[in-house]
């Protein structure tokens, strides 16, 4: 019995040690009077025992996609967001067997990227002054099953001071949003092919938010098909969720669509303030036209983003991850858009 404790123990002991171990250092410069110029350099180390391949998930400081990636903050609050935000796929990264969507880090290597933050985040609102810039420390890896994991890494933030000017329009394409009002689809750069294909996931998105509206308005209190995107019922979450349909409405053939994106492991991104445009990438035309993960419930869950509809974010990503988040912080599952395009898509169905 303690021969076989013992044993127990080195194989815990073993696991132990092959853990990834990361440590994540954000720097720059101490002051910018111009947002135009302003940067900061990202650095993460596998302080650990063994080769980690890290996945280049868009949300993160191994991507230079240009989304909600730091956390900034300062006494008199935080910038406002005015990057990307994306549905993207980690298990598609994987299956896709595309070394160039990892980071593989030899123990005591570091990846290093420098993110251009000009247009990403505006600081008119917040004002000039110190700034304690952060990023966030959760990264996936690909375990010794070759299956994905989670790792928290060891951070360390870095303070500048902002001054001058504060917002940029950098890298912000230009969009006319009362173009929405014209009440038919648009295209750009979109093959006829794209447009048919488009034209068919819009008016089944259209149909998905209706059956969500009609499903809505038939309950009082939480059915399993609520609870399992949704989680614990509330009146007030309740009719949060409500409304973010409400408002998508008939938006997905109102929209214009963006055929410029190829990227294979991402499916789709809008600018949250440029209603009515979003843009469509790689994975989106392998996707089928309903069912899960399928490209009437991406153009669901990019509508979702839009801040006139609700302004979703991507706190998780997939069927796993939304229905845990669910039952873990529902508070953050009604303002998730892979959770709104899994109620609306409905798939296995559930009453």
């Amino acid at each position: 019995m303690r021969v076989a404790t013992s044993a127990i123990f080195a194989s815990l002991a073993a696991c132990a040690a092959a853990a990834p171990s990361l440590r994540l250092t954000v720097s720059g410069p101490q002051a910018v009077t111009d947002v135009d110029n302003l940067s900061v350099k990202a650095v993460i180390t596998n302080t650990g025992s063994e080769t980690v391949k890290l996945l280049k998930d868009p949300r993160t400081v191994l991507s230079d996609w240009r989304t909600n990636t730091f956390a900034i903050e300062s006494a008199t609050g935080s910038p406002k967001f005015t990057g990307i935000k994306v549905k993207y796929s980690p298990e598609l990264a994987l299956k896709s067997g595309d070394e160039s969507k990892f980071a593989i880090l030899a123990p005591g290597q570091s990846f290093e990227l420098v993110h251009d933050l000009a247009g990403v985040y505006n600081f008119t609102r917040s004002g000039a002054g110190e700034y304690k810039f952060s990023a966030g420390n959760l990264f996936q890896y690909v375990d010794a099953s070759g299956k994905l994991a989670t790792v928290a890494a060891d951070t360390q933030s870095h303070k500048l001071n902002v001054a001058g000017k504060l917002a940029s329009s950098k890298g912000i394409p230009k969009h006319d949003s009362r173009g929405l009002a014209r009440r038919a689809i648009g295209f750009r750069s979109c093959s006829s092919t794209q447009q048919s294909q488009i034209t068919t996931a819009a008016n089944s998105a259209n149909t998905y938010v209706a059956n969500a509206n009609s499903y809505l308005a038939g309950i009082s209190s939480g059915t399993t098909r609520y609870t399992t995107w949704f989680g614990t019922f509330t009146s007030s979450r309740f009719s949060t969720v409500k409304s973010h349909y409400s408002l998508i409405g008939t938006d997905p053939t109102s929209s214009t669509y963006d055929c410029t994106c190829t990227d294979s492991g991402t499916y789709a991104y809008v600018y949250p303030d440029q209603t009515g445009l979003v843009y469509l990438c790689g994975a989106f035309w392998s996707a089928p036209n309903t069912g899960t993960d399928s490209r009437a419930g991406t153009i669901v869950h990019e509508q979702s983003h839009f801040t006139v509809n609700g302004g979703t974010d991507d706190y998780v990503y997939g069927q796993s991850g939304a229905k845990s988040l669910a039952k873990s912080n529902p508070d953050q599952a009604i303002f998730n858009a892979d959770n709104h395009e899994y109620f609306a898509e409905n798939n296995p169905a559930q009453s």
